[in-house]
């Protein structure tokens, strides 16, 4: 049996020399309508705050069927840009007067599964999901159920409300002055398939090239997953089967250049390298490596402060002024002249 004690109304009500009842109606703010004293309040509220005391969030929802709390599904927070939109989403839930809930997924579909139904049965007032499939049967029964909008990921046609970087436009941008120097092989990294995320930058890249008329062999292109071990097998495989680095080198996440550096260092150690490396993503170390890695930046404040203001209209019932926000990013170059 535990030893802790939790710590009840009942128990800020006898500190402060008072009733239950009263306390109750202190601390859940209804002191004025029943005429308390500005004295027992001022007590009442002194001993709640000398005992870290609030009241229990799960009465209150009981009670106004509302928890003011917004849960939040991501894949992994290694991955600095979750991490990054985790907590834009958490200050922009507190501003609003909501806690943010969190679980990972892991990119596993029946882990997703099962973290969207612990926040559910945790009354979660809204959604906001990182989808790791995408099968819209996955997420589509949740809709009936609460608000539930995506972020950063979506699923085309499945009807559910969306903020994600406008990748496709940023990967050309950052590619296309390169091609046009005359780099002539551009290999790419990427992730899922089957994701928005991933399509969507691998058009951005066959943008690039189609723009400089060039059609690129079929092992320039190689997608497993976003996790850091595959940029090293990726980068493992192509120099097993070329004996050498691709002169330029295009990562569809910061993970999977992760990875990808890792391979670098083991092999080479910095030494020998892709004349050219560049990411989806971007972090303040990139500046203190060796290598210049040109990036791009999502916006996750913009994000975040997008879906949130999905969740919270749909919350109460007001249209969407847009159901899929295209959010901007920017380039960070760091060799490419800008």
């Amino acid at each position: 049996m535990s030893s802790f004690k939790r710590l009840t109304i009942d128990d800020i009500a006898q500190l402060a020399g008072v009733s239950r009842t009263t306390a109750s109606m202190v601390l859940n703010g209804h002191a004025g309508r029943y005429r308390i004293s500005q004295a027992t309040v001022d007590k009442v509220e002194q001993v709640a705050r000398e005992q870290h005391f609030n009241p229990s969030q799960q009465a209150r929802s009981l009670r106004s069927r509302r928890s003011s709390s917004v849960g939040l599904v991501i894949p992994d927070l290694t991955n600095s840009t979750h991490a990054a939109l985790a907590q834009a989403l958490e200050n922009g839930c507190r501003a609003r007067g909501y806690q943010l809930l969190m679980v990972t997924s892991d990119e596993d579909p029946e882990r997703e599964s099962a973290g969207i139904g612990q926040l559910a049965a945790r009354q979660v007032d809204g959604m906001i999901v990182v989808p790791c499939s995408g099968e819209a049967q996955r997420y589509q029964p949740w809709t009936s159920r609460l608000p539930l909008v995506f972020a950063d990921r979506h699923i085309p046609g499945s009807g559910i409300p969306s903020a994600v970087t406008d990748a496709a436009d940023s990967v050309a941008r950052l590619l296309a002055p390169l091609l046009a120097q005359g780099v002539s092989e551009l290999a790419y990294f990427g992730g899922q398939p089957g994701l928005s995320a991933s399509r969507e930058r691998l058009s951005g890249y066959h943008q690039a090239l189609r723009g400089q008329g060039i059609q690129p062999p079929p092992d320039w292109v190689a997608e497993r997953d976003f996790q850091r071990e595959s940029g090293y097998r990726l980068m493992r495989d192509w120099h097993q089967r070329h004996g050498r680095y691709p002169q330029a080198l295009f990562t569809a996440s910061i993970t999977l250049l992760e990875g990808v550096l890792s391979f670098i260092r083991e092999r080479h150690r910095m030494r020998q390298a892709p004349q050219y490396l560049l990411t989806f993503d971007d972090h303040p170390l990139l500046d203190c490596l060796p290598l210049p890695i040109d990036a791009i930046r999502q916006d996750s404040q913009a994000l975040a402060e997008a879906s949130l203001g999905q969740v919270l209209a749909l919350l109460h019932g007001e249209p969407l002024a847009e159901a899929d926000i295209r959010i901007p990013a920017s380039l960070n170059l760091r060799r490419i002249p800008a």
